[in-house]
């Protein structure tokens, strides 16, 4: 199986911590050289694991604050 790599180009902030210490963050994140995505994720201490995430094109991120913003007032 190939390796998977990834490079955080911007953290944009913490949505939550477990007692575990695993973070869920929003990133801009480049998967295997990859164009960048926003990527929220759970991330292990010293984010040498990650948990399943959903990564989001720009379209899709404006999008998501679009349906966010209807719903959240």
């Amino acid at each position: 199986m190939a390796e998977i790599t990834y490079d955080i180009k911007e953290e944009y902030g913490t949505l939550s911590t477990s007692n575990t210490g695993w973070t869920k963050e929003i990133n801009l994140i480049s998967w295997n050289g990859g164009a960048e995505k926003y990527d929220i994720r759970d991330w292990a201490p010293e984010r040498e694991r990650s948990g399943k995430g959903v990564t989001l094109t720009r379209e899709e991120a404006e999008k998501l604050y679009e349906i966010l913003g209807t719903i959240l007032k």
